[in-house]
């Protein structure tokens, strides 16, 4: 499966954004799937993840309360709505899927997509 992130852009803080991840090559309706952020510097870190069916989600603390992650299995897409955005969310956001284990790892998470840029200004 190949996925594209895009919604990516320049916003001041307090602003929202969505980010959407486009899964193609075949259906991803079985998978788990997540949202990861690197910024300059720093290691990939967790930002949220959802089960296969949306019934279950996962947040870092950090963005818990102002992130929403969503997916619609006929479109095969998962979405980010990130609300009350801050300059500590500047990153590069990725959308991956779920392999195994635990949620909140990145080592458990394939088939990286091209990251899209989120840029927070004060």
């Amino acid at each position: 499966v190949q996925l594209q992130a895009s919604g990516g852009g320049l916003v001041q803080a307090g602003g929202s954004l969505r980010l959407s991840c486009a899964a193609s090559g075949r259906t991803f309706s079985s998978d788990g799937m997540g949202w990861f952020r690197q910024a300059p510097g720093k290691e990939r870190e967790f930002v949220a993840a959802i089960s296969w069916s949306g019934s279950f989600t996962y947040y870092a603390d950090s963005v818990k309360g102002r992130f929403t992650i969503s997916r619609d299995n006929a479109k095969n897409t998962v979405y980010l709505q990130m609300n009350s955005l801050n300059p500590d969310d500047t990153a590069i956001y990725y959308c991956a899927r779920r392999t195994g284990g635990g949620y909140n790892l990145p080592s458990n998470f394939g088939s990286w997509g091209q990251g899209a840029q989120v840029t927070v200004s004060s």
